[in-house]
């Protein structure tokens, strides 16, 4: 009898330790987890801003001119012919001869087509595009301003002509890096004012994005078009989030 009581206040003892201990990690745990994401939270994230202005290095010209006539052959000369007519003037006017690439003939039979409403003066209309790929784009802005000269001559333009040159950027990866440091050092800059409205300080970097880099037209306005102009602008806004201490 003696030695079941004694069993039982052992077994008391046991289970009030274990209780004891499941209190005491009871509060602990949510204590130590909410410890964490006060401390978690204690950041602020704020977006860097860094532009840079930028000339193109590469004009892509595309000159599409257009022959008509109701003898295939015949035109077909005349476009051959006018491809000289332009190479020439390209070349006298500063584009290099492996700068200028000649591009394939297209032919649209008129007759071919069941649902034609032309009135049969012309049957044949013949498309080529000359394409000028340069480096110098100072010169292709150039010449485009005299390609009046090619009218008078007899070269008619195709009527999807439009705005022919595309002004490029591609050495965006060269300035990448920089433009990166200037964004990140704007956003601190602006994690600092806002560390000093609340009373902390900027600590080390928890997460960061670099967003997209954009080019744009040097000079933006409603209708402006980024491949139409040699000046250009990069931007590139970056998303930051800093510890706070």
């Amino acid at each position: 009898m003696e030695e079941q009581n004694c069993n039982c206040k052992r077994s008391k003892l046991i289970s009030s330790a274990v209780l004891a201990i499941g209190l005491t990690l009871g509060g602990f745990f949510p204590g130590y987890f909410y410890y964490h994401a006060k401390r978690d939270a204690n950041t602020v994230t704020v977006k860097g801003l860094a532009e840079m202005d930028v000339k193109a290095d590469l004009a892509i010209w595309e000159i599409k001119y257009v022959v008509t006539g109701n003898n295939v052959i015949e035109a077909q000369k005349e476009v051959d012919f006018q491809a000289d007519i332009i190479e020439n003037f390209l070349l006298k006017n500063g584009i290099a001869a492996e700068e200028i690439n000649l591009g394939r003939l297209e032919t649209t039979d008129l007759m071919a087509n069941p649902y034609r409403t032309n009135d049969g003066n012309v049957r044949f209309i013949l498309n080529r595009t000359i394409v000028v790929k340069s480096e110098n784009v100072d010169t292709i802005a150039d010449v485009l301003n005299k390609s009046g000269e090619l009218v008078s001559k007899g070269i008619i333009f195709s009527q999807d002509y439009g705005f022919p040159v595309s002004y490029l950027f591609t050495r965006l990866n060269e300035i990448k890096p920089q433009m990166l440091a200037d964004a990140t050092d704007n956003a601190r800059q602006a994690a600092k004012e806002f560390a000093k409205n609340s009373g902390s300080k900027v600590g080390a970097i928890k997460h960061a994005s670099q967003g997209v880099f954009s080019i744009l037209p040097g000079e933006q306005t409603m209708s402006a078009s980024e491949s139409q102009q040699i000046n250009k602008k990069v931007r590139v806004v970056s998303t930051v989030e800093y510890w706070l201490r």
